[in-house]
């Protein structure tokens, strides 16, 4: 637990995480300060009246004055540890922790933290579904959209905490330690943040920094990248692989996904094809959540179950609607090129596709090269778009059209494409240049369709 009774405590960013951390200081003594940089006007009566409620000292449109000392900062993920007036605090004395550590000194429950590029929503989701098909009492939070913190008040030490986590929650723990830890795969991104593949790199390997010899880190032996940061875990490894039968882990076999044991002993889980998500990065996905959850202790037939029957997540190939013969597949959650490249891959026919947003200075040539002759054309959007048709243009590529915003973009792509077609909005790129979140954005292209299905 974590006491701070008496101490200054900052609490930077009023977004879920600090909503939520300002919530859970209720009560605990601390002189409480939070700051945003959106304006007061910017917030809902309800966010307002839950600030007013707390008492804390509120700072909007700014940050703290050059005098302020505090003794504690928590940062919600939003907020770089590189900022000044965090460094400048750090210097003073402060402890500087983000929300999923101050969740972890909170509260009860085991721990299964979940991180990688691309497949960390739906993969979370699954093996949230598996542990709750056995009967656990499983909660599946963290960069989901639901805060760790918002739940500890209301766990016990048999609870499980399905967590996902994102480098910017891994930049800032200390005390954090998993019983089960995953990297998923390894990919460029972020790096308007992180500066460096190297730093992007580092942070996502502090999900096992304080694993011990009797602790799970599940990893993709697939990804290169992957299988060299897992050379400094101390916790046991367990490798999934699509390409390969593995002594120990999860991997296919006869076109079953399957999984051996530390005994060596082989379950066949669930064949390749009982999925009711597509793509090869989904098969990824689906073997890392049983090792996950197997090697977690979760009932094999529970698991097997859940494989069969778990349908996918919103705005991750999500399928909206057909008019006229034409389908509308939502993949908003496709924040990075890399991601994009696998929801191309994984449609099957012609492609209309809908991309750009908010510039995370990503590389656009690897999502050019997955087109492969399916993408026919693309409608452009945010701030990446002119980079988007640059790379497309230096690829050879030349059926691009940049607009202003997504009924555009969703009307312009509906001319374009014909029956059997698919129009596939997965963007490469954050929302944060014209929506508030993906979530917002895939919505929004959700009302699109649906009134297009008047026509």
């Amino acid at each position: 637990m974590m006491d701070i009774k008496g101490k200054r405590v900052l609490v930077a960013g009023l977004g879920k995480s600090g909503m939520a951390m300002l919530s859970a200081l209720n009560g605990t003594g601390a002189a409480v300060t939070v700051c945003d940089d959106k304006r007061r006007d910017s917030f809902g009566q309800e966010a307002i009246d839950r600030l007013e409620r707390s008492g804390a000292d509120c700072r909007f449109g700014g940050r703290p004055r050059e005098d302020e000392e505090f003794d504690v900062l928590l940062l919600s993920p939003g907020i770089p540890p590189a900022l000044e007036f965090v460094r400048t605090a750090a210097q003073r004395g402060a402890e500087v922790i983000g929300e999923l550590e101050f969740a972890y000194r909170r509260g009860k429950g085991k721990h299964v933290a979940i991180t990688g590029t691309n497949g960390k929503t739906t993969t979370t989701s699954l093996v949230g579904a598996m542990f709750r098909e056995a009967g656990l009492d499983a909660r599946v939070v963290g960069n989901i959209g639901i805060p760790v913190t918002s739940v500890t008040g209301d766990v016990n030490d048999e609870s499980w905490l399905i967590t996902e986590v994102s480098s910017f929650q891994l930049e800032t723990i200390k005390d954090f330690r998993p019983l089960v830890s995953a990297i998923l795969n390894m990919t460029p991104d972020h790096l308007d943040r992180h500066g460096t593949m190297e730093s992007y790199m580092r942070a996502k390997a502090n999900v096992f920094m304080n694993q011990k010899e009797g602790d799970r880190f599940v990893m993709n032996l697939d990804d290169p990248a992957v299988v060299g940061l897992s050379r400094s875990c101390k916790a046991r490894v367990v490798p999934f692989s699509r390409k390969g039968e593995l002594a120990c882990g999860a991997f296919m076999k006869g076109g079953a996904i399957s999984v051996r044991g530390d005994d060596g002993a082989l379950t066949a889980l669930c064949g390749a094809g009982d999925l009711l998500m597509p793509g090869a990065h989904n098969l990824e996905n689906a073997l890392a959540a049983a090792a996950i959850s197997f090697f977690a202790g979760v009932d094999p037939a529970a698991i097997a179950v859940a494989l069969r029957t778990f349908p996918g997540v919103e705005h991750r190939l999500e399928f909206v609607g057909e008019v006229h013969g034409v389908r509308f597949v939502n993949d908003s959650k496709g924040t990075n090129p890399d991601a994009s490249a696998k929801a191309v891959e994984a449609i099957d026919g012609d492609i209309v596709l809908i991309a750009g947003g908010y510039d995370k200075k990503s590389d656009f040539g690897g999502l050019i090269g997955s087109f492969r002759g399916k993408v026919k054309h693309m409608a452009l959007l945010g701030a990446t778009a002119e980079a988007i048709r640059e790379a497309a243009s230096a690829a050879g590529f030349s059926n691009c059209v940049i607009l202003k915003d997504m009924e555009e973009c969703v009307g312009e792509a509906f001319a374009l494409a014909g029956p059997g077609d698919t129009v596939l909005l997965s963007p490469a790129c954050a929302s944060w240049d014209m929506y508030g979140s993906f979530e917002e954005r895939g919505a929004d292209f959700k009302e699109c369709v649906r009134r297009l299905e008047g026509v």
